[in-house]
């Protein structure tokens, strides 16, 4: 798991405002840093936040019955009367299986019957870097948002010649009270995955059974979406990562612990 740790501070940037609901069945904290922390527009900014990350798990939840996805699933719902976050999230996990080769897979054998669709370890990720968009565009902030060891940092307009720098560790996956790295970002995403946190819940795709090796994989880059489902990939099989990172996706650094 990733998870921030103390900031450098500047003058540009002296207060800093944190924000935490219990969200898609995890903690989100969100922490705002400016000179003005308090401003009515960022609470407004970051009720938007959560209230995006409210309506993606309504519609894409693998846990309650009242999703559009698991309605779908269930024969209660019709695909065209599905938020259409459902046909850009399938369109999405479609491509990261291509992109990876496989090692990222979003459709799991189900005994007796058709594989099923559990978009999970893609969600999170798209659902963070979009929601980060309400804060991009609120004057002079720097921003993190935290989901469950996924990190996406930013800034709102205005601070483009003032650009705070975030120190985002990573957890010792065999002592979760150490950091075992830190990385420093102004704008960009962390992601990590493994089994230390939630157990053995990343299947391997090849075998269909679940990895508990000990151990973290950590991918750096531009977008959280991306950086999660690369995060994911690399716990399978870091070997096969780091190689496709580099000829496909080389803005994504591979960290692996």
């Amino acid at each position: 798991m990733s998870t921030l740790v103390a900031p450098q501070r500047t003058p540009q940037a002296p207060g800093r405002r944190v924000f935490v609901r219990q969200l898609m069945g995890l903690p989100v904290s969100l922490h705002v840093r400016a000179v003005e922390p308090d401003r009515p527009e960022i609470e407004l900014a970051a009720g938007r936040v959560f209230a995006h990350l409210e309506r993606v798990d309504r519609v894409l939840s693998t846990w309650r019955a009242d999703s559009d996805l698991l309605r779908l699933q269930h024969g209660e719902l019709d695909a065209d009367q599905a938020h259409p976050w459902l046909a850009e999230v399938t369109d999405l996990c479609l491509e990261a299986e291509d992109r990876t080769d496989g090692l990222f897979r979003a459709w799991r054998s189900r005994a007796g019957g058709r594989p099923t669709f559990d978009p999970t370890g893609l969600v999170k990720g798209w659902a963070v870097a979009a929601a980060a968009a309400h804060l991009e565009t609120v004057a002079d902030i720097a921003f993190s948002i935290g989901a469950g060891g996924d990190i996406v940092v930013g800034v709102g307009h205005g601070m483009l010649d003032a650009r705070p720098i975030w120190r985002i560790g990573i957890e010792n996956a065999r002592d979760r009270s150490q950091v075992a790295d830190v990385v420093t970002l102004s704008r960009g995403a962390v992601a990590t995955s493994g089994a230390a946190a939630r157990g053995a819940h990343i299947v391997d795709p090849r075998t269909g059974q679940p990895l508990s090796r000990p151990g973290s994989t950590t991918v750096v880059g531009p977008d959280l979406l991306w950086a999660d489902v690369w995060a994911t990939a690399a716990f399978v099989d870091p070997t096969t990562t780091r190689r496709l990172l580099e000829a496909r996706d080389p803005a994504y650094r591979l960290i692996v612990l």
